[in-house]
């Protein structure tokens, strides 16, 4: 990694000097600090999903800056429960001492931090003089979400808390507000220029890794192009998958050629082009074009040893039963995740498609070495295999959005984010050239994958948590005149 160098000039360092002192003075006149443990700390885990061993421990650990009694309820409710109201409930029922004396807000001194594991909400409530903004309310919640949707309800409860320690009565010097108005201004001094050489020096760092990539890659290209030729020249056109893969071999040399160019013009750029991001994207650019090719090479050997039986046919077979066999082995794993609705019959569907699967891949690669089956018809028994996995990972992908969504609208936004990693419509979802006989032959959305379900689920939970993400402030019909500060979401 290489070594940025500027000279900022004296005119930016006095500036940055004056500012550096001002928030001195300011720092020096602000009152220290307190760092205190909770006062009180009360578990009322109705749900019972919460590991008091460790609990406990760890909030007695968390620093408040003022003594603050801490309260954490949980109860199993449903996703159409207002928790504010529920939480109202309780301590009307069960403890008065949460509520203040006009019985109109939450006790002095109180931070109350409540979660519905079933409802899948989670909220918090304070004193008046414990109470932060809306905005600070969320960010407590949004601490403890990302935990709480992996259900670890225990460590995210003590992510809550110890992000509402942080945000109640947190000093005014300690505020965001502050340390963004103190900076504010030598932030605007130096980034013109060290925002600016970062920004080049990272997109030129870019462009030399995409450079290397690209190398590599068309290195192996170029130093198998003979053999790539010869491979190509005795492929059967006969044969299905052999005429197919042929077609894209006839491209082969212009696309060789073009790589050929983008390679000239990349290492043409000089060091100050290079921090460019045209640059990058042209790097970027070299560098798919040489892979892709490098991994049509190797499929086109793969084509003439698997279809004309050569002395590799058993490596190029193998290779072709790679993408199969890491979907059958990230199977379990997929449907262990947090909401992989592992027990439902789909997924029962799943196990055993795998456990017949693994014994077809065996058998099939035995009739193959007798000469018993063809090459071909090894093929489209893969391609069976692999499309029948297809429907089973949509119909668990129904069973999943199913146990996951609470209505048509959820439902749609999790269909969407299956359906955009599949056919990589989705950010960051460009779905990569599968380097086999049946990539070739196949467009990428053929076949429905583990990990492209995996990214599809996760892309779906994402899109519904944000529109989940919408506060509840009140406290329902049985909160009557009660407006104690609080506030729920989902996660």
């Amino acid at each position: 990694m290489g070594t940025m160098h500027t000279n900022i000039g004296p005119k930016l360092a006095g500036t940055l000097l004056l500012l550096l002192g001002l928030a001195g003075l300011l720092l020096a006149g602000a009152p220290a600090a307190l760092a205190v443990p909770p006062a009180a700390v009360v578990v009322e885990d109705r749900a019972g999903v919460l590991d008091r061993n460790t609990l406990l421990p760890a909030v007695e650990n968390i620093d408040f800056y003022q003594p603050t009694r801490v309260a954490v309820y949980t109860y199993n409710g449903s996703a159409a429960d207002n928790l504010n109201e529920e939480v109202l409930r309780f301590a009307r029922a069960e403890h008065p001492d949460w509520i203040s004396p006009d019985g109109q807000k939450w006790a002095d001194g109180l931070f109350i931090f409540a979660l519905d594991p079933v409802g899948r909400h989670v909220g918090t409530y304070m004193g008046e003089d414990r109470k932060v903004s809306l905005e600070q309310r969320a960010d407590i919640q949004d601490a403890a979400k990302e935990l709480l949707r992996d259900a670890q309800w225990t460590d995210g409860t003590i992510a809550g808390i110890r992000r509402g320690a942080e945000l109640i009565n947190q000093p005014w010097y300690r505020s965001t507000a502050f340390l963004v108005t103190a900076w504010s201004a030598a932030g605007a001094a130096v980034a013109g220029v060290g925002g600016w050489l970062l920004v080049r020096w990272r997109t030129r760092v870019g462009a030399r890794r995409e450079i290397a990539r690209g190398d590599a890659n068309y290195a192996n290209v170029s130093m198998d192009l003979q053999v790539t030729e010869l491979n190509a020249g005795t492929i059967p056109e006969s044969s299905r998958y052999g005429s197919t893969v042929l077609e894209k071999h006839r491209t082969f040399l212009s696309r060789y050629n073009a790589a050929t160019e983008l390679s000239n013009q990349v290492h043409a750029l000089t060091r100050r082009q290079l921090g460019r991001r045209s640059s990058l994207a042209l790097a970027r650019k070299y560098a798919d074009a040489a892979a892709e090719l490098d991994a049509l090479d190797d499929v086109i050997s793969d084509t003439n040893a698997l279809l004309n039986r050569g002395s590799i046919w058993a490596t190029a077979w193998d290779r072709q039963l790679a993408p199969f066999r890491n979907d059958l082995a990230g199977i379990e794993g997929m449907l262990g995740k947090s909401h992989g609705e592992g027990g439902s019959a789909t997924a029962s569907s799943l196990r055993a498609f795998r456990d017949r699967s693994q014994r077809d891949i065996e058998r099939w690669t035995a009739e193959l070495s007798e000469g018993s089956i063809s090459p071909e018809t090894a093929l489209d028994r893969l391609r069976d295999a692999r499309t029948e996995l297809s429907e089973l990972l949509k119909s668990h992908a129904d069973t999943v959005i199913a146990g996951y969504a609470r209505n048509e609208r959820e439902a749609k936004l999790m269909r969407k984010g299956m359906e955009d990693a599949q056919s990589g419509a989705g950010k960051k979802q460009r779905r990569s050239y599968e380097p086999s006989i049946l990539g070739t032959v196949y467009p990428s959305y053929y076949f429905f994958s583990v990990p492209t379900f995996n990214t599809g689920f996760t892309s779906g939970v994402g899109s519904v948590s944000t529109a989940r993400g919408g506060s509840t402030t009140g406290y329902g019909g049985s909160g009557g005149s009660f407006s104690g500060s609080g506030s729920s979401s989902s996660f």
